[in-house]
């Protein structure tokens, strides 16, 4: 390929509709890459606090002891939050008089549901952003090809004698904008199927903890009261 036909010579070529196209398309790439690695590190260190705490809880740590340990650290998060959010609220309903077993336990169960809640929307931060440049890169790509072809076309049919190497440098340029479309929509997409799976696997995770937890928390209540 001749240096007047390399991809930096074709994008300084380009007409200007064209080179806004390529233009918002590398930022949307970028960006989106970005977000990648931020949603990367945020959902790896949500399965590793999620290990951790599952390995400390189960291991018949006193509730008392963990709640206490737990409470203290700054930034609280994942499991560790449901978790304290629930015992939180299970000793506040205990220490009313006039409330049930099972009024302690529903309580305790609501405030987890609303941590669950919380976390997970933390967890799915940017991941529709990931979703709409996965959906709509191929088709802002094809709008700058389209135009780019048209125009060329529109060139060609002003001349008498019409040649492929008048031709082929404004299709080249035009099919780039598709080519920046797709490089920008594959790693958003991929990315965001492989997120959403895995904040789901966390989601389930958090709900069957709190599912056991409540059952603990059960027994516990009427044990006190018997």
């Amino acid at each position: 390929m001749s240096s007047d036909m390399s991809i930096v010579s074709l994008v300084l070529a380009a007409s200007i509709p064209v080179q806004f196209i390529m233009l918002l398309l590398l930022g949307m790439s970028i960006s989106s890459w970005a977000y990648i690695f931020q949603r990367n590190s945020a959902i790896k260190s949500a399965l590793s606090e999620l290990r951790e705490f599952e390995d400390t809880f189960w291991s018949g740590a006193d509730l008392n002891s963990l709640y206490n340990e737990l409470s203290q650290r700054e930034n609280l998060f994942g499991a560790s939050l449901i978790f304290c959010s629930g015992f939180k609220e299970y000793v506040r309903l205990r220490k009313t008089s006039g409330v049930t077993p099972e009024a302690i336990t529903d309580g305790s169960y609501r405030a987890m549901r609303v941590a669950m809640s919380r976390e997970v929307d933390e967890l799915e931060t940017r991941l529709p952003y990931l979703a709409t440049v996965g959906s709509i890169s191929p088709y802002i790509g094809l709008l700058g090809t389209v135009y780019g072809i048209m125009t060329a076309f529109i060139a060609l049919g002003q001349v008498k004698q019409a040649t492929l190497q008048m031709v082929a440098p404004g299709i080249a340029e035009a099919l780039i904008a598709t080519a920046i479309g797709l490089f920008a929509a594959i790693p958003a997409y991929v990315a965001y199927n492989r997120f959403m799976a895995k904040v789901e696997k966390l989601e389930n995770a958090y709900g069957n903890f709190m599912e056991e937890f409540s059952a603990i928390l059960t027994r516990q209540s009427l044990a006190s009261r018997a």
